[in-house]
């Protein structure tokens, strides 16, 4: 698997279909253009059932069937558990609600983990759970484990973004992820270093006509310009930038 760098149409890291013979397996392509703004406002999706019993998920953007590039929305119901398996090309998560479990330990919503690739698990959740994922979308070298439980760190000002506090969960020379909270009713405006993905964790916002809720997802590709009003009761937002470079 190649690094990630240039944002194209159906690639950045995108593991190739299975070939036999002259014969190429199909796969998913949705929001796979990275030189396109994508919005999903998943709140208002249904769930699709997955491969492995009591886990669902809500699809954001993929390429790939089973083994994918892949952003999404995932439930465990109570006592789900997938199979032990080793990632690959990675895996990033920030546990919305319930509890997520492996071998390493129990994550709480507001946990944020990095599992390079080549790491191994064996993920479940005996209450239930539900976590924003990504997967397949590290650079192979990494191997940088990540642990952070949200709700135990303090949001830092920010001086030149007015009506902005932000903690950092994770930053490297391709990308910058943090959470990001935003004051009532504040105007958010910036432009983004390497292209822009957010997902509303708390409260809203209205951008380019919509209004985005908890769950709804917004990915900006490079050269475009973000601008936002937040809503009466703020917003708490996952940030990642400068990764479809």
């Amino acid at each position: 698997m190649t690094a990630l760098r240039k944002p194209q149409a159906a690639s950045l890291g995108a593991r190739p279909a299975k070939q036999t013979g002259d014969e190429k397996t199909s796969a998913m392509h949705l929001n796979a253009d990275f030189t396109k703004r994508a919005v999903v406002h998943a709140a208002k999706l249904d769930w699709k059932a997955s491969p492995m019993p009591g886990v669902e998920r809500r699809m954001l953007d993929r390429i790939g069937d089973e083994v994918a590039r892949a952003t999404s929305i995932v439930r465990y119901i109570p006592e789900s558990q997938f199979s032990p398996h080793v990632h690959d090309g990675g895996e990033e998560f920030l546990v919305l609600e319930g509890v997520f479990q492996d071998e390493h330990g129990d994550f709480p919503a507001g946990c944020y983990v990095r599992n390079p690739p080549q790491s191994r698990h064996t993920p479940g959740s005996k209450p239930g759970c539900t976590i924003f994922v990504k997967l397949w979308q590290f650079d192979p070298a990494d191997r940088t484990h990540v642990r952070i439980d949200t709700d135990k760190m303090p949001l830092l000002d920010v001086k030149e973004r007015d009506g902005v506090r932000l903690m950092p969960l994770f930053k490297d020379a391709r990308e910058d992820v943090r959470i990001e909270q935003w004051a009532p009713g504040a105007t958010i405006e910036f432009n983004p270093d390497g292209g822009l993905e957010l997902l509303v964790l708390e409260g809203g916002f209205s951008e380019g006509g919509e209004r985005y809720l908890p769950q709804s997802w917004l990915r900006l590709p490079i050269g475009e310009h973000f601008s936002a009003r937040v809503s009466t009761e703020g917003c708490r937002v996952w940030v990642k930038e400068g990764h479809l470079r």
